[in-house]
């Protein structure tokens, strides 16, 4: 079906980053057609119109670090460290998911992005029930990258989460044929390895040739908290990105979560590899992580995105919110020009496409891209009167000023209504499989 966006301020993120004001966007299956004042391919009447007058059109937010699986645990892992969090709460509430409860929290995640203005992420699920998360954002219209956790080592895992390597690799194989390329390519595959600490080097070898042999992404976590850094220099005699790199794991098809504790070695390891940072701000502070240095990282020529990390260590899935935590938490130590808006929404956007290896298809609003679009209203008294748009958007919005959001051409969101979820019986669902598995784990 088609869809024309009239009377729209655009935020392009093109190469010349132009903001086009009182424009039409003309949307066919699924692709962005034309952008201007006078659309030449638009032939016919079309079945949809919608008026954005007073309103912002953003490419669609991207998330390069989500945990759909833990959003049934949000305010249930409170004023814990990272190893800490993962051991005594996490691990065995992750160990408890089923089917229907997977489920459950991936429709609550994808109700929450969306009316967020979020159109695509990076997941990581649990060693079981990854194809919940699959079918959830299928079924809702969400454009998802993500796989299985693979976790093969860990004395005080429990032993739900406990696989063999060759387990790992075999339902990480099975996903990959069942869901990569799914739905019109909106759902893709990446192969996740947890972090060191959980994996074997023999699967995390692994995981560097058959990705590439399989042309799927690379998904872990890295250098988040200092203590883990200091327990994978102890088990390996290297840094984590260091270590990593040895065994294959950099590379333009790599995202790697975090970056807090870096040595420059590791910064320049990255910049040479091209291998992506997800900057998820509001989980470092929450679990005493520290702060990655971003404003470093992308002056050295570094891809960083925004994430959101999981709803147990955050506790939203609010990409306004980290827009502007990291427009902000830098600036004392790196100076007040370090993060100006255009920098962090570009991380937002086209940082967060790069990563997914996406950047050919979304990121920015141009002809021939998908028609993953953003629709936020300006008008509320926070975000008033006027000034700088982009500073607006990243200092001032809220996700609650989210108005439309379009994903593959297709609504879904309208003036607030979610229009492929019910999201009363989202929010029902998601409490009480909660609590069954908060009671399972007391």
């Amino acid at each position: 079906m088609d869809l024309l966006i009239t009377n729209a301020t655009v935020v392009t993120m093109n190469a010349a980053r132009e903001v086009l004001v009182g424009v039409e966007i003309w949307i066919q299956d699924g692709r962005i057609l034309e952008v201007g004042r006078r659309l030449k391919k638009k032939q016919s009447a079309p079945r949809r119109v919608l008026d954005a007058s007073g309103q912002v059109v953003l490419p669609g937010l991207i998330h390069g670090h989500l945990h759909a699986c833990q959003t049934l645990f949000r305010n249930l892992a409170d004023g814990l460290d990272l190893l800490a969090w993962l051991r005594q709460r996490i691990w065995p509430l992750e160990s408890v998911h089923d089917e229907r409860s997977m489920r459950a929290s991936a429709d609550l995640s994808f109700a929450e992005l969306i009316k967020g203005g979020s159109t695509a992420a990076l997941d990581m699920g649990v060693v079981r029930h990854t194809d919940a998360i699959f079918e959830s954002a299928r079924d809702c219209g969400f454009r998802l990258t993500g796989g299985k956790a693979m976790m093969d080592l860990g004395s005080d895992l429990p032993p739900a989460l406990l696989e063999t390597t060759a387990d790992s690799f075999a339902e990480s194989e099975r996903l990959i044929k069942a869901w990569h390329g799914a739905a019109d390519k909106r759902l893709r595959y990446a192969m996740a390895p947890r972090f060191v600490l959980s994996c074997t080097e023999d699967l995390l070898r692994g995981v560097a040739e058959k990705s590439r042999e399989l042309s799927v992404r690379i998904h872990t976590h890295a250098s988040e908290n200092a203590s883990e850094c200091e327990a994978v220099r102890k088990r390996t005699g290297k840094d984590n990105v260091e270590y990593l790199h040895s065994l294959g794991l950099s590379g333009k098809d790599v995202v790697l979560a975090h970056c807090v504790w870096l040595r420059p070695e590791e910064h320049r390891i990255l910049s040479e590899t091209g291998t992506s940072v997800c900057h998820c701000p509001s989980a470092n502070l929450k679990l005493a992580s520290g702060l990655a240095r971003v404003p470093e990282l992308l002056n050295q020529g570094v891809n960083v995105c925004l994430g959101a990390d999981g709803a147990a260590c955050n506790n939203n899935l609010d990409i306004f919110t980290e827009m502007r935590l990291a427009a902000l938490i830098h600036k004392p130590r790196a100076g007040a020009a370090s993060m100006p808006p255009a920098r962090v929404l570009e991380m937002a956007t086209l940082g967060g496409a790069k990563a997914l290896g996406l950047e050919e298809e979304i990121g920015s609003i141009e002809p021939g891209k998908r028609a993953d679009l953003t629709v936020v209203d300006l008008s509320a008294v926070h975000t008033g009167p006027e000034g700088d748009l982009l500073g607006r958007l990243v200092h001032s919005a809220r996700s609650s000023d989210v108005v439309h959001v379009i994903i593959d051409g297709k609504m879904v969101m309208r003036d607030r209504q979610l229009l492929t979820l019910d999201e009363s019986a989202v929010v029902a669902a998601a409490r009480d499989h909660a609590h069954r598995l908060a009671a399972k784990v007391s």
